[in-house]
């Protein structure tokens, strides 16, 4: 179950560093789509930051309950 938490959280990364590749090619083309994946990016690094705080809190209270 660990395993899986710690892979899914790095999906996010990869989410915002489309969003990111995004948001430079179309700045000067479409400011709205630009802005649309702004807010994806800052989303996603939120949700990484989220789930790694989740998943350490869980392996930490995993580990507390075996001793």
């Amino acid at each position: 179950m660990i395993k899986i938490l710690r892979y899914t959280e790095y999906v996010y990364l990869i989410i915002a560093g489309f969003s990111l590749y995004r948001i430079f090619t179309d700045w000067s083309v479409d400011r709205n789509n630009a802005y649309l994946f702004l807010f994806f990016a800052v989303v996603s690094i939120g949700m990484f930051l989220f789930r790694r705080n989740y998943r350490r809190k869980f392996e930490q209270r995993k580990r507390d309950n075996e001793q």
